[in-house]
């Protein structure tokens, strides 16, 4: 594919840091509001909260997440960043497809969960260990999600670690 040219870059770049602001703000309001879900005054607030993470979760993070995927990988793909050739990059990528993965498989069925039985049980879903275990896990993870997204952006602007050296300038090194 050919390389952008820098206005072009600056457009892609900009949606990028955009679907990166909005999922970590939505992820930081999330994690509030699981904060606040520990101690809900009556049923209908219980609930109003779990279905509020649920709902901020499936319209705002997930079409974020993905946003943020599908940019990232077409600014490694047409500029000089490329997918392997810086470490922070790397790091970047790794942090990002963990945190999908944690998120799929752990922090939506957990919400989604919690969401079920709050609107069943009332304020009853406190003594439901399942509903314990659920929000809290939704509330701890949010949290780490929050602070990684945060760490994702740091190494954004950071750009740490440099350059991978290339296979042909490891080649020169080991030759002289």
């Amino acid at each position: 594919m050919p390389k952008l040219s820098i206005r072009q870059k600056n457009w892609l770049l900009s949606a990028h840091i955009g679907f990166a602001a909005l999922w970590t703000g939505t992820v930081l309001s999330m994690f509030l509001l699981s904060l606040r879900n520990t101690n809900a005054a009556g049923p209908g607030a219980l609930y109003a909260l779990n279905s509020a993470i649920n709902l901020l979760d499936d319209y705002i993070v997930i079409p974020s997440a993905i946003g943020s995927v599908l940019t990232a990988t077409f600014l490694c793909w047409t500029t000089n960043y490329g997918f392997t050739k810086f470490y922070w990059v790397i790091t970047k990528w790794i942090l990002t497809t963990g945190l999908i993965i944690f998120g799929t498989f752990w922090l939506f069925p957990w919400g989604n969960t919690a969401e079920a039985i709050s609107a069943q049980d009332g304020l009853a879903a406190f003594q439901n260990p399942l509903y314990t275990f659920d929000a809290r896990g939704v509330l701890i993870g949010g949290g780490i999600q929050a602070f990684l997204l945060l760490v994702i952006i740091g190494i954004s602007v950071l750009k740490p670690w440099g350059r991978r050296p290339t296979q042909a300038k490891m080649n020169a090194s080991t030759d002289g």
